[in-house]
């Protein structure tokens, strides 16, 4: 099951339907099924709180990544910044829908066993996430 929370900021237009299902057919893709996923979206201080608490990282950044996955079924919890997709989004020149649904399947990514901080894997990884959004059949 997906589910979208909050946690002091309003919940994006996301259509939960289709992105749920968009989810899940790039698990598939990966040889992976969908356990428990649950979407956080909460903004800088949030994220920042979780990412000083539980990885010692004192920054802020767009998503963090608690993988809980067991064989082929991913779970997790993915904590989103929607300050952080916002303001990365301007930086990139891309729409903040556009944004956020490359950082939503960018966690789904994680699960999925592809990395984003070695050599060469921030390619890599880019690549996944343009195929991915090119799988997205809606318009948000």
């Amino acid at each position: 099951m997906i589910s979208y929370q909050t946690e002091g900021v309003k919940m994006p237009a996301i259509k939960r339907r289709e992105t749920t299902a968009w989810i899940k057919a790039v698990a598939a893709t990966y040889g992976k099924k969908v356990g428990d996923i649950a979407y956080i979206f909460c903004d800088d201080e949030k994220i920042l709180e979780v990412n000083r608490e539980y990885l010692q990282h004192d920054y802020y950044t767009d998503i963090i990544t608690f993988d809980y996955c067991e064989g082929d079924t991913i779970s997790g919890d993915l904590f989103i910044s929607l300050d952080t997709v916002r303001s990365n989004s301007e930086m990139v020149g891309a729409t903040y829908e556009q944004e956020l649904h490359r950082v939503i399947i960018h966690g789904v990514l994680h699960l999925c066993g592809i990395n984003d901080k070695g050599e060469g894997e921030r390619e890599i990884m880019e690549a996944c996430e343009n195929k991915a959004l090119a799988m997205r059949h809606v318009s948000d």
